[in-house]
């Protein structure tokens, strides 16, 4: 917990600092017009002309200071077990459909199930990003596989799960994570993914019957998809529910995680090296 808390407030710490980038375009802006006002020219046309070299030279210095590292030298069962993570997670990447499902709601009155096609929950879910990728601020020797969930995003490097939210960054333990997956029954209103099986249809409007309801115009027929959820969780507030166009995709993304777990959990070695300053 100890080296978790460490990674992310080096992180944090080293976002936090002022963007030189900034400092020095304003800086070299103003140098810019007070040079030009006392060689007789126009200043704010020199100002500007030096606003883009501070800008350049910011960021070349801001790469240094708001950046961190994270150097892996994976011992070899550690580099089969992220292995076989970065293996099962391609797996997912190749699903058409690919969803975050940011809430949902149980539907009890017969109006509500009647208006959302016979659903008996209704659920707010966006298609979502899965890319091999690093956040902005970390340089690594490693590009993890990562997940975008709503507002936050989910890194999975060799040793701990980072977490970014906004501005900030969090980190959570293999050994602390908990996965859980099942197939799911959904009515979809949408485009039908290619790779999705159809499993059913009902109508847009049915009867208690569940037939269709002659009363409303133009109720067509819906497809009902198998689909695969899967929730990630933690005891210190990660609570994530993913959905999948397909089935049997899961299992071996979490017993990969399952795997890094057990192996962080029995190793009393360190696998890998601690955070170090570019």
């Amino acid at each position: 917990m100890r080296l978790l808390q460490m990674c992310s407030m080096k992180i944090n710490a080293r976002q936090s600092q002022k963007r030189l980038s900034v400092v020095l375009a304003v800086l070299f802006g103003i140098a810019g017009c007070l040079v030009g006002k006392a060689l007789g020219g126009a200043g704010p046309v020199l100002g500007a002309a030096a606003f883009l070299p501070g800008i350049l030279i910011g960021k070349w210095f801001d790469s240094y200071r708001r950046v961190s590292v994270l150097y892996y030298d994976l011992e070899q069962d550690a580099e089969a077990a992220y292995g076989g993570l970065v293996a099962a997670f391609e797996t997912l990447t190749r699903c058409a459909g690919r969803w975050h499902v940011a809430a949902g709601g149980k539907i009890d009155d017969l109006t509500a199930w009647k208006r959302n096609a016979g659903a008996s929950m209704l659920v707010d879910k966006k298609p979502t990003t899965l890319a091999s990728a690093l956040p902005d601020v970390v340089r690594s020797n490693v590009t993890p596989p990562s997940i975008q969930v709503g507002r936050q995003v989910l890194y999975f490097m060799p040793d701990l799960v980072l977490v970014k939210d906004g501005n900030r960054y969090g980190a959570v333990s293999y050994s602390d994570l908990r996965t859980q997956f099942s197939p799911s029954n959904f009515i979809e209103t949408g485009n039908v993914p290619s790779d999705a099986e159809v499993v059913g249809h009902t109508w847009a409007y049915p009867n208690k019957s569940g037939g269709p309801d002659r009363r409303f115009k133009n109720n067509r027929q819906i497809p009902v998809c198998r689909y695969e959820a899967l929730q990630l969780s933690s005891p210190t507030g990660l609570n994530e529910l993913l959905e999948f166009s397909r089935t049997n995709v899961s299992q071996p993304f979490c017993q990969s995680l399952s795997a890094l777990g057990q192996l962080h959990r029995g190793s009393s070695r360190q696998a890998i090296s601690s955070l170090t300053r570019k």
